[in-house]
């Protein structure tokens, strides 16, 4: 059994697709809370739109909605919502395949401590310098580790029980992670689609909210990136990378430029 929650703040033009996805997948008497944070669209509307298709798949749908914008407090309320302890949180604009729920709530039920997800895969960009970032960035050493979870995470009931309430952090997906060894994370072959942000100037807010998040941990949860687990990015494999994806390089350096050339806030941006 699994509680799918999936925090949606103006997500009018994806929540349908991503809810479509999930409903399609084979796991019968799961459920889907959609909480509708801040929303200043028809996110709620949509999402209750899909109540028919999510019985006629077996799933139950609950649409919360709340007035205050804030994904932490939506993943919270989505927790006191859930009827099953086996939890994937799931972002509004990702897409899953057909087969990747009934693998989690498999590698789920075990006694011990699981940290899950699926394997990522972002969808060509529209946009030249979104494509050259994604091509290089996905050849980065974080990516290279089991599960990481971005856009998608599941966790058993002794897993959860790592934490309390979500802390009002930026990032909540390795705040999760990092609650685990990585011998306790599980990556299941089967896919799900995560977009990244078109364009250089949205990739830069991006990146500098990534930079914020990780910062944040550091101060506030001394110790925690140690079980990070990632290969060391050295001199050496960063020009090999550069080498062999050169335009990719330049775009992944020139975003990572701007982030420290010009500061500012860390308000949420969709994509990471």
């Amino acid at each position: 059994m699994l509680s799918v929650i999936v925090p949606a703040s103006n997500e009018e033009a994806y929540i349908e697709r991503c809810l479509a996805a999930v409903f399609a997948s084979p796991c019968a008497g799961a459920e889907v809370i959609v909480v509708a944070n801040g929303c200043s669209d028809r996110t709620a509307a949509v999402a209750q739109g899909m109540a028919p298709l999510a019985k006629a798949n077996g799933w139950q749908l609950q649409v919360i909605e709340v007035a205050q914008g804030s994904k932490p407090g939506a993943l919270n309320i989505g927790d006191g919502a859930a009827q099953h302890d086996n939890r994937v949180y799931l972002d509004a604009d990702v897409t899953v395949s057909p087969g990747l729920m009934a693998a989690l709530a498999d590698v789920l039920g075990v006694q011990s401590p699981r940290y899950a997800s699926g394997t990522p895969r972002i969808p060509l960009a529209q946009s030249p310098v979104t494509r050259a970032y994604a091509r290089f960035w996905q050849g980065l050493p974080f990516n290279r580790i089991a599960a990481p979870g971005y856009g998608l995470f599941a966790v058993n009931a002794k897993g959860r029980a790592r934490w309390g309430a979500f802390p009002a952090i930026i990032s909540d997906d390795t705040f999760v992670r990092l609650q685990f060894t990585p011998e306790e994370r599980v990556q299941v072959p089967h896919p799900y689609d995560w977009p990244m942000i078109e364009g250089f100037s949205a990739l830069t807010r991006v990146r500098r909210r990534q930079d914020a998040g990780v910062a944040e941990l550091a101060r506030l949860y001394p110790g925690l990136l140690a079980r990070e687990g990632k290969p060391a990015l050295g001199l050496g494999v960063l020009a090999a990378m550069a080498l062999r994806d050169p335009v990719g390089f330049a775009t992944y350096a020139a975003v990572a430029l701007a982030v420290r050339q010009k500061r500012g806030g860390a308000e949420f941006t969709r994509g990471r």
